[in-house]
């Protein structure tokens, strides 16, 4: 982690209880309370380092000698930064890092910390110490996350969009040519795995090729307004649609519980890194999942039916808007012809449950599916030759008789459940043109299937 040194003496200061005190010697000419903390301090050291500082002493001065009290209750990030630009001001030496440089940034912000009251003050040696941070992906990510705790103050000045934009460029660079490193790796190990000229990689040891996942799991850390920042900035940044999916989909499986029990997901390589994540409450589960849906990629087969439809699972259980789940069932079902039976096997959550399968949730996706693809099949019509075999346009009909065959299967289980009406069974079926079956003897077994359930529940 980057750090920097300010400032010549040793030490000066000693807290008793909720207290600071400067063992300079000389008595206190000035309080200055910091939320609960107080700080017993001298006028001199203050003003001569901080435009605040130095207006707000003048105005509050008493001729009589008094002790002059000065509340900074708006103090960015509280008594913990005061107590390190107190330290500054009496020349005491401090440590800037990626951890506390953008609290410190914002506080000499807020108490004017310029040029004007000393060379080398506190707000230029924070922009030149930020300037070494951008230029790593670990302090970058840390400084990032500090930024929550000032988040007004810190975009007020830029450093939020410097810090996002710093990820954007070093996620959308290749990391096999730039030294850049690899989730659970730190800086110095991945400075002493290559030899860099110019900024290429010359390995010494030849490392195995880093995946284009490497930065999913530092940026999972981020809440999500920041999280959603970084995306719609790699995005402008040009990143394949594929990865921005991949890496919404790792983050959704942290926040979302009821994702990582539908995924099969593997994490045996690093161990579990949702094990110590709180969960969200369900309305924060909703907002992310909203949002999520909003930040997937609009090109068709970027995102993989199985976790759309594991997100519009997720989504009915959370009771997400109308228009995200419509958004998810047009997604998943420009796509049916990718998933697999079990996919589309999803629980009816509704007030008034009647089937145990939502039927009207399939067959919603189904229709988006024929509205897309039987223009382009009905275009070029087959001839058919024989019973399972056609003439012309195979690779048009393909589509058709895959999603033929999931919906046959479909049927086949749902048919035994006795609360099942005819009428949504039989439009379900006929909603696949008889073309796109080169043989029905999927459909006659669902039928097979429904019929003896119906005899059953009659006692026939």
């Amino acid at each position: 982690m980057a750090s920097m040194k300010l400032g010549s003496k040793t030490d000066g200061f000693h807290r008793d209880g909720n207290t600071w005190y400067c063992t300079t010697g000389l008595p206190s000419d000035v309080t200055i309370e910091v939320g609960e903390m107080t700080f017993n301090l001298h006028k001199f050291p203050l003003l001569s380092r901080s435009g605040l500082l130095e207006k707000l002493i003048e105005e509050l001065s008493i001729e009589d000698g008094s002790v002059c009290v000065l509340k900074l209750n708006d103090m960015p990030a509280g008594a913990k930064a005061f107590e390190l630009i107190a330290r500054f001001c009496y020349g005491i030496k401090i440590e800037m890092t990626s951890l506390n440089v953008v609290s410190l940034r914002c506080a000499a912000e807020y108490l004017r910390m310029t040029e004007d009251y000393g060379e080398g003050n506190l707000i230029v040696q924070a922009e030149a110490f930020l300037d070494e941070v951008f230029g790593s992906w670990t302090d970058s990510i840390k400084a990032l996350e500090t930024c929550e705790e000032v988040l007004p103050y810190a975009e007020e000045i830029h450093i939020v969009p410097r810090c996002i934009d710093s990820l954007a460029m070093k996620a959308c660079a290749d990391p096999n040519v730039f030294n850049l490193p690899v989730a659970g790796q730190t800086d110095a190990q991945s400075q002493r795995d290559v030899i860099l000229w110019n900024g290429i990689s010359s390995s010494a040891n030849k490392p195995q090729p880093i995946s284009d996942d490497w930065w999913f799991q530092d940026v999972s850390f981020l809440n999500l307004p920041l999280y959603k920042r970084l995306i719609l900035a790699v995005e402008s940044r040009g990143m394949k649609p594929e990865t921005i999916s991949a890496s919404l989909i790792y983050y959704a499986k942290r926040y979302l519980p009821l994702m990582s029990r539908q995924s099969s997901f593997d994490h045996a390589n690093n161990g579990n890194p949702w094990a110590t994540v709180s969960i969200p409450s369900e309305t924060d589960q909703r907002v992310l999942l909203e949002e999520i849906v909003t930040l997937l990629p609009k090109k068709k087969g970027v995102t993989s039916p199985e976790f759309l439809i594991m997100l519009l699972r997720t989504a009915m259980v959370l009771h997400a808007s109308p228009s995200c789940i419509e958004n998810l069932e047009k997604k998943a079902g420009a796509q049916l012809d990718q998933a697999v039976l079990v996919d589309l096997l999803i629980p009816n959550v509704g007030y008034s449950v009647e089937t145990l399968y939502d039927i009207d949730c399939a067959q919603r996706m189904l229709d988006h599916f024929m509205s897309l693809n039987q223009d382009a099949a009905l275009s070029t019509p087959p001839c058919i030759v024989e019973e399972g075999q056609f003439l012309g346009g195979p690779d048009t009909l393909q589509p058709l008789t895959m999603v033929a065959s999931l919906v046959d299967g479909f049927l086949a289980e749902v048919a035994p459940d006795v609360n099942l009406k005819p009428s949504k069974f039989e439009t379900l079926a006929a909603t696949i043109p008889d073309y796109a079956r080169p043989l029905d003897d999927g459909v006659y077994h669902a039928i097979d299937v429904y019929l003896k359930g119906s005899c059953n529940m009659l006692g026939l």
